[in-house]
């Protein structure tokens, strides 16, 4: 089938080169792409219904007989209008197209034709306008719907599927060999890509999905596993000694086992000569991945390299500088801060340290990939909360040293399957337990009835010396329905705060504005901050022991996840209060497991199965090749795509067999829509 991705889509019979400019906006060049230009819907023309039995304003599939000769007009407003009546055993239609002068050449009088489309009542029977057809004989049972554009029509479309079809060779070269096929219980590629088009039936449609679908989703598992292999460059940065154990007695604290193993898989690669650390550590909220990230940075300081930890904002890099400064200066370790408010001399002496070799670590904002930020070297990029960043921010961190090691953390639990396609080219370690003593959160459900209560409860918090946040869901102006946190903040501060310091804090502000706002939260001279979601990932207020969530039920699982995260954080009981008035079941569902649960991979999983991947993706979603078939959250065939890839690679010595040649082939196409070139 290789070859059919070379023929030019023009080249298939009815097509010239305007029609194929049209094909050309919908992705399709050649009749390779034409044959994996899946339709996006069908029709079942399996059911027929008689004549007699039609209900009004119904779509349905007649088989009639043309019993008439067409009968045409025009209307005042000058449109064409055909009309032919038609017959089955039980009664007759009639058939009604507008504007197809050559609708009267393509249906024969006597000839019986299966018709799909809306029917209606009118005083003279049952009508139908405009339906698609097919001769009896030549009708499959399901008909695809293919996405158009205009000036392409589903039956030119479909009849140049059909067309492309006759040009598979009898045996195609199938990218999966009869032994994956016959053990994980596929078909065959050409039996797929026939029915995919035109199923034979509703299980043949099936079949022919799962086997594609499932493929799609392995050459992406396979070509990001690729790239992975990769990009696991020499090591340039070879650390010789593990300081360890010599950190954790810096700390007041025991490390739990999970952040022991963690920081022993991340120092293991930083030591291993073959491979640089490229990993990113995922832990829930409060697990101690910012210990991780500092025994790391310890360890690289000690042999003689410098450390760039980069985290979204400036007060939250302000808060891991004076944790991080505090623990490691008294071992002689020189921590700098730097970001974008700094004044220039301060920016200046900074950085003139940094390439000296004088600043050990350096903690940052943005202000760490200017161009005038230069390093000594470099020998360990840290990012904190990565979807925050895009690619190309952290890559350009890490073209200021040789070939640094990195570390990338996240507090957005993920599900384990959706992490290795999301974070393809990264290793994953989990930290999968909490410290001891960590405050469990009461998680409760309320209507808006309740919600006058909640605020006498938040209030008499504030009047203890507490402080609590109300995060409201972003709007738009057209959601009456909903009050904006502006509106909301103010009816607070009249109302029911008027004696307690409110502040207010939305995505419209300034950054200067913001920083403002959170740290005056930080440090307690605002007791209540009313928020959007903000503040999911900024600041560390041990004092803030209640969050209350507005609307829940407009927030996925995940987020709502992160916005708990932001109380518990101090030796006082913590609450976080879901509002919600929604009656429908599946929110109630999704809103009582948070209620149940503060296990983030647990929730993470529930969310993913519940609204698909995208709140998952950050930038990072643009790296991945366009997808034709499947979907990411499809986690029954994603997981099957998992076990077929670890199956091939085991089988095929990394696809250096002969029979994986056409499957490699597969994988260097999909990943040309990426412009990775390293895959071709």
């Amino acid at each position: 089938m290789s070859s059919l991705y070379s023929m030019k889509i023009e080249n298939l019979s009815g097509i010239g080169k305007k029609r194929a400019e049209l094909f050309n906006k919908l992705g399709v060049f050649s009749v390779g792409n034409l044959l994996n230009y899946y339709p996006r819907d069908y029709e079942d023309w399996s059911d027929i219904t008689e004549i007699c039995d039609v209900a009004d304003n119904t779509t349905v599939c007649i088989r009639a007989t043309v019993g008439s000769a067409f009968k045409s007009n025009y209307t005042k407003s000058g449109k064409f209008i055909a009309k032919v009546a038609v017959y089955d055993e039980s009664g007759g239609a009639e058939l009604v197209f507008f504007n197809n002068r050559y609708i009267m050449n393509m249906l024969a009088y006597g000839q019986t034709y299966l018709f799909f489309g809306k029917a209606s009542h009118t005083l003279d029977g049952v009508s139908m306008t405009s339906p698609t057809f097919q001769p009896d004989n030549q009708s499959s049972a399901v008909q695809p719907i293919y996405n158009l554009t205009a000036g392409l029509n589903n039956k030119v479309v479909t009849n140049a599927v059909k067309k492309a079809l006759k040009l598979l060779p009898e045996t195609v070269n199938d990218p999966l060999p009869e032994s994956v096929r016959s053990r994980f219980k596929l078909c065959g590629l050409k039996y797929a890509i026939e029915n995919i088009h035109f199923p034979e039936s509703i299980e043949a449609l099936e079949t022919a999905r799962k086997r594609l679908v499932v493929e799609e989703l392995l050459v992406l598992n396979l070509g990001l596993r690729d790239l992975k292999n990769r990009k696991r460059a020499a090591n340039k940065n070879v650390i010789i000694k593990d300081y360890s154990d010599s950190f954790a007695k810096l700390l007041p604290f025991n490390l739990t086992n999970a952040q022991k193993r963690v920081i022993g898989e991340c120092v293991g690669d930083m030591m291993n000569p073959d491979i640089t650390l490229n990993r990113l550590v995922q832990g829930d909220v409060g697990s101690g991945k910012t210990a991780v990230a500092a025994s790391i940075c310890y360890t690289t300081v000690k042999n003689g390299k410098q450390c760039a930890f980069m985290a979204p904002t400036e007060i939250l890099t302000e808060q891991h500088y004076n944790s991080i400064n505090e623990l490691l200066s008294p071992a002689g370790i020189k921590v700098a801060l730097l970001t974008g408010s700094l004044k220039p001399s301060e920016k200046e002496s900074i950085r003139a340290r940094l390439e000296t070799g004088e600043i050990d670590l350096v903690i940052g904002t943005h202000a760490l990939i200017t161009d005038k930020t230069l390093f000594n070297d470099l020998g360990l990029v840290v990012t904190d909360e990565q979807h925050r960043f895009g690619v190309a921010q952290r890559a350009k961190l890490l073209s200021k040293g040789n070939s640094p090691h990195l570390l990338v953390m996240s507090a957005t639990p993920i599900p384990r399957t959706l992490g290795l396609i999301i974070f393809g080219d990264l290793d994953i370690s989990i930290i999968d337990e909490l410290p001891p003593g960590r405050q469990e959160i009461d998680t409760l459900l309320i209507d808006s009835s309740k919600r006058e209560r909640a605020l006498g409860f938040i209030k008499k918090e504030a009047q203890k010396g507490r402080q609590a946040y109300i995060v409201c869901p972003l709007i738009e102006e057209s959601e009456s329905d909903l009050i904006s946190a502006e509106e909301y903040a103010a009816e607070l501060m009249l109302n029911y705060f008027s004696d307690i310091p409110v502040g207010i804090l939305h995505g419209k502000m300034k950054p200067a504005e913001k920083e403002s706002v959170m740290r005056d939260f930080a440090d307690d001279k605002l007791k209540i901050l009313v928020a959007t979601t903000v503040i999911e990932v900024g600041i560390d207020v041990p004092n803030a022991t209640i969050m209350m969530i507005e609307n829940a039920e407009r927030f996925g699982l995940s987020q709502l996840h992160q916005l708990r995260g932001r109380v518990g954080r101090g030796e006082e009981k913590s609450y976080c209060i879901l509002v919600s008035d929604s009656t429908a079941q599946t929110a109630f569902e999704r809103l009582k497991t948070m209620c149940s649960t503060s296990d983030g991979f647990k929730i993470a999983d529930a969310d993913f199965k519940l609204r698909g991947p995208g709140d998952f993706f950050g930038s990072r979603q643009h790296g991945l090749p366009k997808l034709s078939i499947s979907s990411l959250a499809d986690t029954r065939n994603l997981d099957l795509s998992q076990k077929i890839a670890d199956y091939v690679i085991l089988d095929s010595n990394n696809l250096l067999d002969d029979r994986y040649r056409a499957l490699k082939a597969e994988i260097t196409r999909l990943f040309k829509t990426t412009g990775d070139e390293t895959l071709n």
